[in-house]
């Protein structure tokens, strides 16, 4: 591979690794952040106007929005029009440099910038080229576009739902953009240490819907697993009953899983006879009854206050966990102990929240991280170290 040129200061696990982004909204440049955060070079390729999520509301200015905040940590920006004359000079002089490329550009639209994996690799053939999209590139809906409901649905989602529910509501959080970036940057990893280990550069390529599809079915494939003609689906988990349960004062969710559990769990609500009744003796047999044994929860749980019941569960060894809304669950004492969200300063936006890492790391304590670039703040940089004169995209062609 070229010489990598210097760039920000290494630190972190992943040090010395650069990182091309050319992507938009949460998908790939999650899995960027994720690389980012683990201390690779990210340098973030975006359009003169930048990504679409800098426009996300709510923002104090221009190209600077709440989720472009977090989703762009650690990187550098440059901005680069592909289309104009030698933008696409540009991006491939950066390349040169690159241990990493990811794209959520549809295959089509890199084809026509030339941008495809082989014309890239003919310029770096160490290179780990991992483009995602909808659909694989050789189906027949490679072409169709492709956005999180999208994905929902024609992975089976939103139909789980509709089992649930009655209603073909989708999840409420972008599943499938996190699931799939997380799956793009586990692959890239993949890729960097069999390279590392005497391979070569290699195209990865992540559908979404077959990540998503893979993903659904670890517990709902069910007696399909076993059967031809076997129903899909875990009936536990498809259960309409399957609900957090109310307690004297509020809710709660309280799972005596285990058969040790459930006996626990029945003399204290002052029911041991129900710890052999044939319904709910086993774990298997809770599962199977699921829409008889949530309402029997729902049914006893209101014998006790919230507090009571996690007392005797902590005791028990039972899990159990009150019911939190997503601010109280971000701002408990619990998340505030571990740092997971954290004020910071940003140069341009003031105070903000910072997302921490979720994974603690023995050799790689959390530095702060570097805040979100403004939209082309380093292209002039990042285009000098890899040796090409960033007048070029002002100029005629």
């Amino acid at each position: 591979m070229p010489e990598k040129p210097s760039g920000p200061p290494g630190r972190g696990l992943l040090a010395g690794v650069r990182v091309i982004e050319l992507a938009s909204v949460i998908m790939a440049p999650y899995a960027a952040q994720q690389l980012g955060d683990l201390g690779a070079d990210v340098i973030k390729v975006e359009p003169p106007t930048g990504d679409m999520t800098r426009h996300y509301p709510p923002r104090r200015h221009p190209g600077m929005g709440g989720p472009a905040l977090n989703l762009n940590r650690n990187k550098r920006s440059a901005a680069i029009d592909l289309k104009a004359p030698h933008g696409r000079d540009a991006l491939l002089a950066l390349l040169r440099t690159a241990d990493v490329f990811i794209t959520n550009l549809r295959p089509q639209a890199l084809e026509r910038l030339r941008l495809g994996y082989d014309d890239v690799a003919a310029v770096n053939p160490g290179l780990i080229y991992a483009n995602a999209q909808g659909f694989r590139s050789d189906s027949r809906y490679g072409t169709h576009a492709a956005y999180d409901d999208i994905i929902q649905a024609a992975s089976g989602l939103v139909w789980l739902n509709h089992k649930v529910s009655g209603r073909p509501h989708y999840v409420p959080t972008v599943l499938a953009d996190k699931i799939c970036g997380m799956q793009i940057a586990q692959s890239v990893l993949a890729a960097l240490h069999y390279r590392e280990h005497g391979g070569t550069g290699q195209h990865i390529e992540v559908p979404m819907a077959d990540t998503m599809l893979a993903f659904n079915l670890v517990e709902h494939l069910g007696a399909a697993a076993l059967e031809p003609d076997g129903a899909f689906g875990s009936a536990r988990s498809l259960s309409p009953e399957r609900l957090a349960q109310r307690t004297a004062d509020g809710w709660m969710c309280i799972l005596p899983h285990s058969d040790r559990d459930w006996r626990e769990f029945t003399a204290f609500v002052g029911r041991p006879d129900l710890a052999d009744d044939p319904r709910f003796a086993t774990g298997p047999d809770r599962a199977r009854n699921a829409d008889q044994f949530y309402p029997l929860l729902a049914e006893l749980t209101p014998r006790h206050t919230s507090a009571e019941w996690q007392e005797f569960c902590d005791r028990a060894g039972i899990a159990a966990a009150p019911v939190l809304d997503l601010e109280s669950a971000a701002t408990s004492a619990y998340a505030r102990e571990g740092g997971l969200l954290r004020d910071a300063e940003h140069p341009t936006e003031g105070r903000y929240r910072v997302i921490g890492r979720p994974v603690r790391y023995s050799a790689d304590p959390e530095p702060e991280p570097r805040p979100c670039p403004g939209i082309g703040q380093h292209t002039d940089e990042v285009l000098r170290e890899a040796g090409f004169d960033p007048s070029l995209l002002h100029t005629a062609a």
